[in-house]
């Protein structure tokens, strides 16, 4: 695995959520006000890097899950915790859980993530 940990070997490929390199993320930076905690999230792309080191490794399910994770960036924690409930045994019906899947796919695109929830519901 040339490339993990990405922020040791690849920390030219990884960005901020607002753009910044990841060089600039620094406790000097955090302490002159150049970061926000916004800064601090992971971001789509470097999962999508991690998906390829593991895929790499032969870690097919740990690639999946990760791309799973990329979709799922950008939908808002409460709405992720609304996700998080109604998956958990016996808090939604299947309709309610196809209803979910599509409403995650049609909204946020997150074709993987509907999928799976699909797959719960069967």
């Amino acid at each position: 695995m040339p490339e993990y940990p990405l922020s040791e070997k690849s920390p030219d490929r990884l960005r901020t959520p607002s753009g910044l390199p990841f060089s600039a993320i620094s406790l000097d930076a955090v302490l002159a006000g150049n970061l926000s905690m916004a800064d601090l999230r992971v971001t789509s792309e470097a999962l999508e890097l991690q998906a390829h080191v593991a895929d790499d490794a032969g870690r097919p399910q740990l690639a999946e899950n990760l791309r799973r994770a990329a979709e799922l960036v950008a939908v808002p924690e409460e709405e992720i915790l609304q996700i998080y409930h109604a998956l958990r045994p016996g808090r939604a019906s299947r309709d309610e859980l196809l209803a979910l899947a599509d409403w995650l796919e049609s909204k946020y695109s997150a074709t993987r993530s509907a999928a799976l929830i699909r797959e719960a519901a069967s």
